[in-house]
């Protein structure tokens, strides 16, 4: 009788974003850093979750948000006292995430909790309506005849 072996299907992209994970990632310029993110539409309101912990949100993060682009920014700053090894990313990070078309800039909420940032949009009429799109009517050019 055969034994049953659980076969794990991964891509090659999270194997290569594993090995950027690795120390010589430290080689990257810090200006450079991104902060990990996730969105998605929750409860009726378009959501944006980004990583950073050890931060003071208040102190040293900005949220900005523009011509349909939303904008995450912190520092972090190392608090060495003894030398120790760390691979905790420390610097500036910044972060720029496209807006769908029907998000309400003018309706935005930021909160900060246990290392998360997230950034909540409300959406402007009917989401299904927007991605349906709609049919423009073509009328007859009237030309005038030179006399």
């Amino acid at each position: 009788m055969s034994a049953l072996t659980r076969q794990e299907h991964r891509s090659l992209l999270p194997e290569l974003l594993d090995w950027l994970e690795s120390p010589y990632a430290a080689l990257r310029s810090l200006a450079s850093q991104t902060m990990r993110t996730e969105e998605g539409i929750e409860n009726g309101r378009y959501l944006v979750r980004a990583e950073m912990p050890g931060i003071d949100p208040e102190k040293q993060a900005e949220v900005r948000v523009a011509n349909g682009i939303l904008t995450i920014r912190a520092d972090r700053a190392e608090q060495m006292e003894s030398p120790h090894r760390s691979e905790f990313r420390y610097g500036s990070f910044r972060r720029q995430v496209p807006l769908p078309a029907n998000a309400d800039e003018n309706d935005v909420e930021a909160a900060y909790d246990k290392g998360i940032i997230e950034v909540s949009f409300g959406l402007r009429g009917n989401e299904d309506s927007e991605h349906a799109g709609r049919t423009i009517p073509v009328r007859l050019a009237q030309h005038i005849e030179p006399s």
